[in-house]
């Protein structure tokens, strides 16, 4: 079945299991953006970690230094996106809520949508802007309308993380912007990946959006694996200075799934290429049959702390599917 939010995205709709095209550039601009802006701490050569997991079985089919604190960067987003998810299906939240933009969520390095202070995007217009763009002023202001301000949706974050059995990642912001405090390992996000999946079967498909279009404007996916490795359907990258380069990747092929996380490599090119290594590896020795538990664990917030827009109203519904190829690529 294919899902999309109730309003078009201006004409090019967030939807389910889009083919993407390769976005390289967008990370590219992300890692400049990172390098001018907010270098965290001193220059370091990051270290590499790895863990791919069997969905089905819950079985680590292969791992290096997966336990070892690692910067997120915008893996970071994932979590903020969980945290928005579950306002959406507590009905907390709606869709075309409009989120007001504080001076703060305004004034973010990028990457961003350039968001205005004192004026407002819809919950629709900020999750394609952070699934795509990974924009650090959207989470920004997700963050300060379920949290009341984004230390406190910080808080928030890290308690998710430890119901979820993440116990060595802690949150201090929402973008992944460089911060000494936020870390996180390689079996953490793996973790946080299969439990996204698994919890919001819903909206977890919006990590596949080709592109998303705002103020008339596309914004292709960072992620260049999705449409070119055979079963990727999600779901984020990142990079920091400190924290290299990062993709958490999930893969479904036929009766196997997998979750993958690279975290720490040297560039867009070598972390595609390991993961994509990876998947090829592993694939094969992934069970079919489900016998792994849940992640999920029960959370007693869901529904709290709705923010100031809890009121709108908005859903998913069935959409056609555009699968057009985005020929822009824009740089902040």
């Amino acid at each position: 079945m294919i899902f999309a939010f109730a309003r078009p995205l201006h004409g090019l709709v967030l939807v389910a299991l889009l083919a993407a095209s390769a976005a390289g550039g967008l990370d590219q601009a992300q890692a400049r953006a990172s390098r001018h802006h907010a270098v965290q701490g001193p220059k370091i050569n990051p270290a590499y970690a790895d863990i791919v997991v069997d969905d089905n079985s819950g079985q680590v089919l292969h791992e290096a230094n997966p336990d070892e604190p690692r910067h997120p960067a915008s893996l970071t987003k994932i979590m903020t996106l969980y945290l928005l998810f579950e306002q959406l299906e507590a009905g907390a939240l709606k869709l075309d809520a409009q989120l007001p933009v504080s001076a703060k969520a305004a004034q973010q390095h990028p990457t961003r949508l350039g968001l205005k202070a004192n004026a407002s995007i819809t919950v629709e217009d900020a999750i394609g802007g952070i699934v795509t763009r990974s924009a650090n002023d959207a989470a920004v202001v997700v963050s300060e309308a379920i949290g009341g301000s984004e230390e406190e949706f910080a808080k928030l974050m890290t308690e998710k993380a430890r119901e979820l059995g993440m116990e060595n990642t802690t949150y201090v912001n929402a973008s992944g912007l460089p911060a000494d405090e936020q870390i996180t390992t390689a079996r953490d996000q793996a973790i946080l990946g299969r439990a996204i999946r698994e919890r919001f079967p819903t909206y977890y498909p919006v990590f596949s959006t080709l592109s998303f279009r705002y103020h008339g404007v596309d914004i292709r996916n960072h992620n260049s694996l999705l449409g070119h490795v055979e079963g990727v359907d999600g779901i984020k990258t990142g990079y920091t200075e400190a924290s290299g380069y990062n993709l958490v990747s999930s893969v479904h092929r036929s009766d196997r799934y997998l979750v993958a996380v690279v975290l720490g490599e040297r560039s867009n090119s070598a972390r595609d290429e390991r993961m994509r290594g990876l998947i090829e590896e592993c694939i094969r020795q992934a069970s079919t049959q489900r016998t792994a538990p849940t992640v999920l664990q029960a959370s007693g917030r869901d529904g709290q702390k709705a923010g100031a827009a809890a009121g709108a109203t908005g859903g998913f519904v069935p959409a056609s599917v555009s699968s057009r190829p985005v020929r822009e690529n824009f740089e902040e």
